[in-house]
């Protein structure tokens, strides 16, 4: 077998790039109000306009640029990593249920604690009992993963509704791809799911005699069949457009609130440079490796950055919620397990591990 593998250099030249401009994740998540009113062309100029701030910017695409030519030209093969890759691919069976715990918990934490999917949404919980009970509700029983589809399905509906409500939902959007995701693949295991697909399939049982809907789930595993294979194309697709949002219309667009958050946080006391260099570093970030996520290129050294970013971005600004981020937290270690998936240069002009796309098929 060919095992030449996306190079571990153009990786780790990523993360140095990138790392020491720690991305700001959801603004409004920890700002009150607009900032200033800011030009963002003009103030992208005005930053980059300094000799020391287009100096950093000029090495950091230097130090990408390197990286890149060098996977490109090397190809590098590292037997440790092939083996890695091998492994995480035999994970793919437990993607559903890292979907499940990313999606299930945030929904159960919004209800008990009153918005919307995006915690800039809210509703007061007891005046809206039923919009509460139905958030816990969701959340518990994909976290049981129990009627897993019809109830994403509910999940996807209620998100459509919760849109048309308030377009400050569209902050939350990562929760699209991970439904779909888990529309197609089902509970998988462990789930409710599965053990009562096993108990109600088998002959002689009890429970095989009343179960009225294990033969519909048996129709739906072989209907969503020949899509999962297209499961990773979604979930990085979907993540990948996230970090593009955040990056390029909440920070690029918008450096005025940007501002906000490093002057809350005296980011620059942290790394002493000058403010806009923080709202362009961070913005600048989440929209390559969103890109990169979309075109799934080196897409699990990719994932591996976006997991430090959401844990420096944490560690960094203690009051922004956790539970908001966890969604993502839970896509990034799904895209990591699976690879980049068809439709991706990773897939067309890489070698991915032998069961990159088996086990996704037969993933429920």
């Amino acid at each position: 077998m060919d095992t030449r593998i996306p190079s571990t250099a153009g990786t780790i030249a990523l993360a140095l790039t990138l790392l020491p401009r720690p991305a700001a994740g959801h603004v409004d998540y920890v700002t009150e109000g607009p900032g200033d009113a800011l030009d963002a062309l003009n103030f992208a100029l005005s930053v980059l306009s300094d000799p020391l701030n287009a100096t950093i910017f000029g090495v950091s695409g230097l130090a990408v640029t390197v990286g890149l030519a060098a996977y490109l030209w090397v190809r590098p093969t590292v037997k440790d990593i092939v083996v890695l890759r091998n492994l995480l691919a035999s994970y793919a069976d437990l993607v559903p249920w890292m979907l499940r715990l990313s999606v299930g918990l945030p929904l159960v934490g919004a209800g008990f604690q009153g918005y919307l999917f995006a915690p800039t949404v809210t509703f007061d919980p007891t005046t809206s009992p039923f919009v509460r009970a139905l958030f816990i509700g969701l959340g518990f029983t994909i976290l049981f993963g129990l009627a897993t589809r019809i109830v994403t399905t509910i999940g996807l509906v209620t998100y459509g509704w919760a849109l048309s409500v308030d377009g400050g939902v569209i902050l939350a959007m990562e929760y699209v791809p991970a439904f779909l995701a888990l529309l197609l693949l089902g509970g998988g295991r462990p789930s409710a799911d599965h053990m009562l697909q096993q108990v109600a399939s088998t002959d002689g049982t009890y429970y095989g005699r009343v179960d009225p809907v294990h033969h519909l789930k048996g129709f739906l595993d072989s209907v969503t069949a020949p899509y999962r294979e297209y499961v990773p194309v979604i979930v990085r697709v979907g993540m990948g457009v996230t970090f593009v949002y955040l990056g390029l219309i909440q920070k690029l667009a918008e450096p005025g609130q940007a501002l906000l958050v490093v002057e809350k946080y005296d980011l620059t006391a942290v790394v002493p440079v000058d403010p806009g260099m923080w709202v362009l570093g961070a913005g600048l970030t989440e929209v390559a490796v969103g890109l990169v996520l979309i075109f799934g290129f080196m897409t699990r050294g990719a994932a591996a950055v976006s997991f430090v970013l959401f844990t420096t971005t944490l560690f960094g600004l203690p009051d922004d919620p956790v539970l908001a981020h966890i969604t993502l937290f839970g896509m990034a270690s799904a895209v990591f397990t699976m690879g980049a998936g068809p439709l991706s240069f990773d897939d067309w002009f890489g070698r991915p591990a032998e069961t990159d796309r088996e086990t996704v098929v037969s993933a429920d």
